[in-house]
C-alpha cells in the first residue's frame, strides 16, 4: 500500500465547483476513496449525484458489492470524492479497472495518498469533497427499469447507493 503523507490543500469554505459536472463524471471520472491513512481503497466512478436532502448539501455515489472499495464504504463512516485533470486519464482508467485487493494500484500509478479529515484523496486531486455518510440503501431491482437493468445488470449485480454529507472541499492549487 502507498504511504499516506500529509500535505495542506486550501479548504474552500465558500467554494464554488465551475466546471462541468457531468463531462468531469461521466468523461473524465472521479475517485471514491474509503478508509483510513493505512487502510484504504480507492476506485474510479462514473456515477454520482450532488443535491440537497435533509437540509444538507450531499453527494450520492453508487457501488457494487463486488467492489473492494465497498468493503471499505461499509467500515467507514467518511470517504471522499476527488476530481483530476484530463492529464489522468490513464491514471484513473487503471484505477477504475484493477482490484487493490490484488495489488497496490494507488502505488502502481504512482498517485501520492494523503489525509483528508476522517479520510484519504490524492496529491493529485484538483478539487476533494470530503463527506459523512448519512443513509445508504441497496438498489430495489423491482424499481429499475427493464432496459437499464439489461444493460447495466445482466448479473444481478446491484449497486448499493451512498448519501454522504459534504462536510469540506478542498482545492489543490
Amino acid at each position: 500500500m502507498a504511504k499516506v503523507v500529509f500535505i495542506d490543500m486550501k479548504e474552500s469554505k465558500d467554494f464554488q465547483f465551475t466546471e462541468n459536472l457531468f463531462k468531469n463524471l461521466g468523461q473524465d471520472y472521479a475517485l471514491l476513496t474509503a478508509g483510513v491513512e493505512n487502510d484504504f481503497n480507492t476506485m474510479t466512478v462514473g456515477w454520482a449525484t450532488f443535491g440537497v436532502i435533509w437540509g444538507k448539501n450531499v453527494i450520492t455515489c453508487y457501488v457494487r458489492p463486488s467492489r473492494f472499495t465497498y468493503e471499505f464504504m461499509e467500515k467507514n463512516d467518511y470517504f471522499t470524492l476527488s476530481f483530476y485533470d484530463a492529464r489522468f486519464i490513464a491514471q484513473l482508467t487503471y484505477l477504475g479497472t484493477h482490484s487493490g485487493r490484488n495489488e497496490d494500484k494507488v502505488g502502481k500509478v504512482g498517485f501520492k495518498p494523503l489525509l483528508c479529515g476522517e479520510s484519504v484523496t490524492f496529491e493529485e486531486a484538483k478539487v476533494t469533497f470530503l463527506c459523512k455518510k448519512i443513509y445508504h440503501q441497496n438498489l430495489d431491482e423491482h424499481q429499475i427499469a427493464a432496459s437499464i437493468k439489461e444493460r447495466y445488470y445482466p448479473r444481478d449485480d446491484f449497486h448499493r447507493f451512498y448519501i454522504g454529507e459534504i462536510l469540506k472541499t478542498f482545492v489543490n492549487e
